[in-house]
């Protein structure tokens, strides 16, 4: 597992580090990235859902 790394920066630079990171990422890692927001959005949609209708 990857140890973590904080990051301190103006916004301006760490927008700009993130950027340089998403584009030195093969199309396969971009796109299972992209995957993993999907999945965690529609989780959280659904649980929202399922929540307001326990009330």
């Amino acid at each position: 597992m990857e140890e973590s790394v904080l990051r301190y920066g103006t916004p301006e630079e760490l927008e700009a580090k993130r950027i340089a990171e998403i584009k030195a990422l093969s199309y396969l890692e971009r796109l299972e990235r992209l995957m993993a927001i999907i999945e965690v959005s529609y989780t959280l949609k659904k649980a929202k859902i399922i929540q307001s209708k326990k009330r």
